[in-house]
Parts: structure tokens; C-alpha cells; sequence
């Protein structure tokens, strides 16, 4: 009789492999209210590793961390009435306090934009005040009515920036810097994400934005998902707030603003694209341990032998596990830390030993690779190790692009963009012939426009620029 799989085969049904990965892994359980969710040790391992290099990033373009409060008086979301109007469905609303109703509602964060300007209205009172960059690591809420762990949560992690300018095009510049050389530098060299870079249409742009930009990733069942977004705010929030400054000629200039964020999304979708029927994948650049040394029995010399084997790698500069559980079966181990997605284990057992090799077996193979187990010398592992983490970090970027491209058709009418998205990929086809009209027609079907690109795959300037091509595809 055919041993049962661990996880449910992709190919069979993709949200049940998801969610049993999710559980088996023990990345994250569903939390007491519907929505919400409790991370686990594992989970949150990624999310810090992710949350201390996107900080690094984030710091280095001049911006400051800093925290605003969770409550927010709902008269200041009625003050921009396009932002209300995008964020009313969503909004938590505490109505009482202490045993008693509150003089005036309040809503628990659903983004920062409009308590970030209540104090940036006070903050910014001249043109040496400017530009004030500022980032803030939170949790917010947004009512979810179809909750899936980490990709739609009612509450979530995530960062959120906001950022004062005297000109347009000072705001306009570093609104894409940080999509380009934070999030997508991030995604690309330490997720190993392979996404395209473009521009929302109106339609869907953040609900008072002038302009949005995202970064948008194919899944491994070819749906898109958006993995982070960088907005030009204009002087909406500005009049809203009346956010102004002296200028060096003396006059009171309303401000000019960006807000950009990144969530606990970015784990889930680390999963979607990376994973596959064994587990999760990780890359070894982000990995919280990169390599598991594994004790196969309980003997003295293999015990000893495995922990020095894990001191030398440590001292060799690679993040490590000693797993000398040994009165767990070792096959079950070995199963977890693949389920987990570990880039490498270091298997040794008493056989091992008396031929001075260890098994090293490789998460991470190209479609040539077989079994990926291969005796390696022990004495050599600290000097190999670091080369093949490297090379397994490119693989996965390498095998996310390949998908993503062979799986995008160029087309010419909605019925061959509908076509190639029921057939599991992405349709990319001109704007002019596409527009406003045709975007609704997709938007019956399910398939909507994840963004647009120029002709040669740049972020284009404006929604009408000439040869702009529209990038569709079904959703998360």
C-alpha cells in the first residue's frame, strides 16, 4: 500500500497544499477570532529575518522609525474623503471604553496616513524641516471576510512609511527608490522573489494616492500577488491636514507626500512561490538556519562528532542546528526539517563516521538533480557549505523567473487574456487596446490588472504614456 503524502499535492488542490503547509511546518495557527491569526516561533523566525534586513534598507535611505498610536479618532479619516471611502468596508470601529460609550468613535489602525499628518501638520513648519522621513513597525486591521493565513488577516505586521517633501518631484523620486532599490533589491537578493515592477491603473491605486507603485509576483499555481506598494500621495493628505511649510522665498507651500508598506503577506507568499510538495523552501539568504546537522543514532561518537561538525560551521559564518534528538526516529526529523524548508542537512551516522563523510542532502535541486544526496568529506563541509548556499539562493530566483515568464503570453483581445489566465498563467497586452472599459470586463471574470509596464518592462511615467502594456492575471 502507497504511503500517504505529508502535504496535499499542489497539482490536486493548491489551497489545501498551502494551508497543510502552513500547519505542518508550524509556521501559524488560526487565532480565537475569525481573521486573526497567532504566529509561531518558526513563522515569526522568518518575519524577523525579513523585518531586520527591510530595516537595514529602510534606514539607509535617511528614514527614522517611529510609532503612532493604534486608536485613531474616526473624524480624522473623514477629513480625505476618497481614503474614507477605500477603507470604510474594513474598518474596526471601538464604540466604548471603561463601561461607557465614547464621546466619539475611534478606529483601530487600519494605515497611519491620517494620524501621520495630524503630526506632521505640527512637526513641519519650514522648508529645513523637509524632507521628514519617517517608518514604523505595527500591527494593523482591516476586517477580513475571507481570512487566509498571512496572505488576508484581520490583523497583521507590517511596516508602513510616510514621508514629507517640498516638490512633487522630490516625492515622486523617493517613492520609487523605495520601490525599486528597498522592496524590490530586498525581494529579489534576500527572498530570491521573482516579481515585475509596475504602476497601478487608476482603478486600483491606494484609495487617495496620485499614483501607486507595486511589485507584483506569480504564485506557483500562476496566480499574482502583490507583495508590496509604494504610493505618491500628491497634496491630498496635505489640504486634508493643511501640511504646509515656509519656503526659502517666504510663502506657506502645502507639503508633497509618499506612504509604502510591506507585510506579513511576504511570508505567505515566500511559500507560494518557493514551496513545493515536500515543504517549504527557504532561501538561504533569509533562512533562520541554513544548515541542520542531523545525529542519524544515538551513538556517543556520532553525538560528539555532530556537534563539532555545527561549531565549525558556526565559526565558518553559516547559521546552524545541531538536531541530536535522537530519541525521536530520525526519519521523522529528517521530514520536519524538510517540511520547513532548511536549504541543507548534514546527515551522520556510524557509518559515516568510519569513512569521514557526512550525507549532505540539498532542499533546493534544479530539474537535473536526483534524490540531491551525496556523500561529502566532513573536513571539507565549512569550506563547501557557504558555495552551495549561494548557489541553491540563485536556483530559487532562477526557477521562479523561468516559471513566470513561460507562463505569460503576450496577447492582442480580452478573450486571449481571459484564456491564458484560465489556463494558469498571466496575459500581457496593450494598454490602448485594453483601457478603462476593457479592465471592467476582465474585473467580471475575476481577472483584474495587477499593473502596467512600458513596452520594455520599465515602471512607465503615467497611466497614458504611449505603449504602456497592461499585466493581468487572477488574484489573492
Amino acid at each position: 500500500m502507497a504511503k500517504a503524502p505529508v502535504l496535499t499535492p499542489r497539482a490536486e488542490d493548491f489551497p489545501r497544499w498551502y494551508q497543510d503547509l502552513i500547519n505542518k511546518a508550524e509556521l501559524a495557527d488560526n487565532g480565537p477570532v475569525r481573521g486573526t491569526m497567532v504566529i509561531r516561533p518558526y513563522g515569526y523566525g522568518l518575519w524577523e529575518r525579513m523585518q531586520q534586513d527591510m530595516d537595514a534598507r529602510i534606514k539607509g535611505t535617511g528614514t527614522q522609525n517611529a510609532y503612532f498610536p493604534l486608536l485613531i479618532p474616526q473624524s480624522y479619516l473623514t477629513r480625505e474623503a476618497e481614503h474614507v471611502e477605500g477603507f470604510a468596508p474594513e474598518l474596526a470601529v471601538v464604540t466604548h471604553g471603561g463601561g461607557k460609550e465614547l464621546e466619539e468613535p475611534v478606529v483601530i489602525r487600519p494605515t497611519s496616513e491620517t494620524i501621520v499628518n495630524e503630526y506632521f501638520s505640527k512637526w513641519v513648519q519650514s522648508y529645513r524641516d523637509l524632507p521628514l522621513l519617517i517608518n514604523q513597525w505595527a500591527n494593523v486591521v482591516r476586517w477580513e471576510l475571507r481570512p487566509r493565513l498571512f496572505l488576508r488577516t484581520s490583523e497583521f505586521l507590517w511596516q508602513e512609511g510616510h514621508t514629507a517633501h517640498a516638490t512633487y518631484e522630490e516625492a515622486r523620486d523617493f517613492a520609487a527608490r523605495i520601490h525599486r532599490d528597498v522592496y524590490g533589491a530586498f525581494m529579489r537578493d534576500v527572498l530570491a522573489m521573482d516579481f515585475v515592477l509596475g504602476r497601478k491603473t487608476a482603478q486600483e491605486r491606494f484609495a487617495g494616492a496620485i499614483n501607486t507603485l507595486t511589485l507584483e509576483g506569480m504564485m506557483g499555481d500562476g496566480k499574482a500577488l502583490q507583495l508590496g506598494t509604494s504610493h505618491e500621495l500628491g497634496q491630498n493628505f496635505a489640504k486634508a491636514f493643511h501640511t504646509q511649510y515656509l519656503s526659502k522665498e517666504g510663502k506657506q507651500e502645502l507639503v508633497w507626500q509618499t506612504s509604502w508598506g510591506s507585510t506579513t503577506r511576504m511570508v505567505g507568499a515566500l511559500v507560494m512561490m518557493h514551496g513545493d510538495d515536500s515543504g517549504l523552501r527557504v532561501p538561504p539568504r533569509l533562512a533562520p538556519v541554513q544548515v541542520v546537522v542531523l545525529a542519524v543514532k544515538g551513538d556517543d561518537a556520532v553525538l560528539a562528532k555532530v556537534r563539532e561538525i555545527g561549531d565549525r560551521l558556526k565559526a565558518a559564518g553559516v547559521r546552524v542546528q545541531v538536531d541530536d534528538r535522537t530519541d525521536t526516529p530520525f526519519g521523522r526529523r529528517a521530514v520536519d526539517w524538510e517540511l520547513k524548508g532548511v536549504p541543507v542537512r548534514v546527515e551522520v551516522g556510524p557509518r559515516d563516521l568510519e569513512n569521514g563523510t557526512a550525507m549532505l542532502a540539498r532542499r533546493i535541486l534544479d530539474k537535473h538533480s536526483e534524490g540531491g544526496k551525496e556523500p561529502v568529506a566532513i573536513d571539507s563541509l565549512a569550506a563547501l557549505l557557504p558555495t552551495v548556499l549561494e548557489e541553491d539562493q540563485q536556483l530559487l530566483l532562477d526557477q521562479a523567473r523561468e516559471r513566470r515568464e513561460s507562463r505569460t503570453s503576450d496577447v492582442t483581445t480580452i478573450d486571449q487574456a481571459l484564456e491564458a489566465t484560465s489556463a494558469g498563467g498571466w496575459a500581457r497586452i496593450p494598454w490602448a487596446t485594453l483601457g478603462p472599459e476593457g479592465e471592467a470586463k476582465l474585473a467580471e471574470h475575476s481577472v483584474s490588472v495587477r499593473c502596467l509596464v512600458a513596452a520594455d518592462g520599465a515602471v512607465p511615467d503615467a497611466d497614458e504614456t504611449p505603449g504602456n502594456v497592461a499585466v493581468v492575471a487572477r488574484a489573492y
